[in-house]
Order: C-alpha cells, then structure tokens, then sequence
C-alpha cells in the first residue's frame, strides 16, 4: 500500500501525529510520503531514518488564493505521478486543497483513483470573515472526502451535520513518556528563591486558543496563598509579551521560561497542571499530565473530559477566571483532593492509546476504503 500524507504549516501537535503515524505505518510495510511546508520537515525530520519520503508543498497556514491555487496544482501533479492508494490530509486547511487537487484525477486499469482520508485537529474560528472561510473549507472537506477522522466528539457531529459521509475517531496520543522523572525544582528553575512555594505549571503555544490570559487572571486571586504559588507557563509564541505584560500589570510573579525539554520533571514537581484552553482536541501534554499522575484543572472544552472523565481533573467553564482561581485554590489547599486526582489521573494515563494502537487504527482505515476500491 502506499500512502501520502498531506498537512500544512504546523509547530506542534499535528506535525507530531503525521509523523508518529507516517513513521508507524512505514514500518508495517507502507510505502509512506509525506507532503508539506519544507519547514516542516526542517523543524520535524518526516525523513529521517530512510523509511518515509517528504516532498515540499507549501501549505500556508491562512488563505491566500494565488498561494492556495499553487499549492492545488502541485498536490494534483504529485499524486498523480505517485498514485498513492490513500491519501490522508491533516487539518481543514490542508484537507480541502487536498480535495479540490484529488477531484480531477481518474481511476485507470491498474490504479483506483487514491481514497481521501482527512484529520481534523481543531474546529473552525467562530465568525467573521475567517470563520465564514473555514466553514467553506469545513463543507470541501466533508462533501468530498472518503472518510473524515476527528479528534473529538464535538466535531464528529460538526462533520456530520456537514454532510459527512463516513465520520469517525482519530486516536492521537502522545509518546510514551521516556520514563520516571526525578523532580528538582531549584535545577528546573534556578535561582528561584524559595523552593517549597508550590508550582501552578501550564504548557503550551502562546497563543489565543490555550486560554493563558485567564489563566494569568486568575493567578491574581490566589495570591493570599502561603507560600504564594508560582505560576510557571512554558511554551512560545505570539502572545508571549502580551501575556508577560498583563502578569507585571497585576504585579503577579509569573515566570515564562519558554521551551522546555525537561516538561516531564516539571509535571512531576507540579502541585497542580492548568490546561485553561479555549478548545483542545486530545492534548498531548494533557495526556503527558494524566501519565504524570499530576493535579489537573482544565476547562470543559473540545475533547479534554473525554481524556479526564469527571475524576481526574476538574474542569470549569472556558473563560471563567473565578472558578478558574476557585478550582487551582481547592487542589493546593485539600491535600487529599489533590492526592485523589494524582491517582486518578494515573489510572487514566495507563489507560491511554499508545502509537501502536493508533498506528492499526487508521491502517484498518485504510484497508477498509482500498478494499471497496479493488
């Protein structure tokens, strides 16, 4: 079999889960490309190793028409010289180009026009002009692909209500933890003064969607706290100054050490991990988080009580920075609260998918629409 994998302009979780999945599927057998920003493959090697091709195709990350024909036009002429027998495009974006570029190509004696698989990782933006575009590119996706994978339950139903034919679940786990980590605040953050205040870790892009902003509110409420917490938010991105500004502001000590490679010692040294995001679909480092056995405060968005159920965090409204703060305020002040979600997110965290597991999924996928095909 032979599969191309399409995806656009990704710094995170998307580009993980193709290449967790190109990387899978190639070693079962497949023959495996994978299509994409040459960014990308610089930021995430597809083709290290030998056993996956990449071939660049730039896939902006907004609409762009000339940019966007362009990128069409090339995707046509690829698969149609290299025939794949599926190809599966990651992201709303990606996934409707890649529509529109598959449309054209005829089935011939030895070759089946290719079955289209699409991922979708996030839900549209809400109104306005850009959220009218994603509901266009939303409508491409679900009226011309063969099948359409989602991260959640609530856009199952989206895909559904959108026409979709054949409508199912994406398993997209993160990698298995390396092993046990050994806390040691005072190297993980040095020169912090006190090392017993408890830490109020959060990861992740500094972006809109992860919600950091109502998370930097609510931090001004539980500051009466003894010792004071320490709000630690790792990550980068384009709200990074903002974000630092609006901390010195409410004169909160925050610290912002951008990426971090040692994310597992933090979610271990953690009294409680925040997830405060707009919308999540499965979150890798929620799913790092239960394995960690950590605290967890989350909101009631996307796919994350999939992932928690009602035991293993708590989880409030998106935007809320009270019950926020109400929330963050319990866990570090109930030690037996905090020691019952410890063990139930442990239990969860044993309990997830693993690569192998998502790895046959969607390869069961792919027999399933080639076989119809032959």
């Amino acid at each position: 079999m032979k599969v191309a994998f399409v995806l656009g302009t990704s710094t995170g979780g998307t580009a993980r889960h193709v290449r967790m999945l190109a990387a899978g599927a190639a070693a079962r057998g497949v023959t495996a490309e994978v299509f994409g920003p040459a960014q990308t493959e610089r930021d995430f090697a597809f083709s290290a190793g030998g056993q996956v091709g990449f071939t660049p195709v730039d896939i902006a990350d907004r609409p762009r028409v000339r940019h966007d024909l362009r990128a069409v036009r090339r995707l046509r002429r690829l698969i149609q010289a290299w025939r794949p027998d599926v190809v599966h495009a990651h992201g709303l974006r990606a996934g409707a180009l890649t529509a529109i570029a598959v449309a054209p190509v005829r089935p011939s004696v030895y070759h089946p026009r290719p079955a289209l698989v699409v991922t979708v990782h996030n839900a549209p933006p809400a109104g306005g002009v850009t959220g009218a575009v994603y509901r266009v590119l939303e409508l491409i996706v679900a009226r011309r692909a063969d099948s359409v994978l989602c991260v959640s339950q609530d856009l199952e139903e989206r895909m559904r209500a959108s026409g979709a034919r054949l409508v199912g679940r994406a398993l997209v786990p993160a990698d298995a933890p390396p092993g046990p980590a050994v806390p040691d605040v005072p190297v993980l953050l040095p020169g912090e003064p006190d090392p017993d205040r408890p830490i109020v870790l959060a990861v992740g892009r500094l972006a809109a969607q992860k919600g950091f902003g109502t998370l930097i509110e609510a931090a001004a409420v539980w500051r009466d706290i003894r010792p004071e917490p320490l709000l630690v938010i790792v990550g980068e991105g384009p709200l990074g100054d903002g974000l630092k500004a609006q901390a010195a502001r409410l004169r909160l000590d925050a610290r912002f050490p951008g990426h971090r490679g040692d994310v597992p010692a933090l979610l271990a040294a953690a009294a409680v991990f925040v997830l405060p995001s707009v919308w999540e679909g499965q979150p890798l480092i929620l799913q790092e988080a239960l394995r960690a056995g950590a605290p967890i405060v989350a909101t009631r968005t996307g796919g994350t009580p999939e992932l928690t159920g009602e035991d293993a965090a708590l989880l409030v409204p998106v935007g809320d920075a009270g019950r926020l703060a109400d929330a963050v305020r319990a866990v570090l002040t109930d030690p037996a609260l905090a020691a019952r979600l410890r063990q139930a997110a442990a239990d969860r965290g044993r309990a997830l998918p693993g690569p192998d597991e998502a790895v046959t999924a969607v390869l069961a996928e792919y027999e399933l629409l080639t076989s119809t095909r032959r």
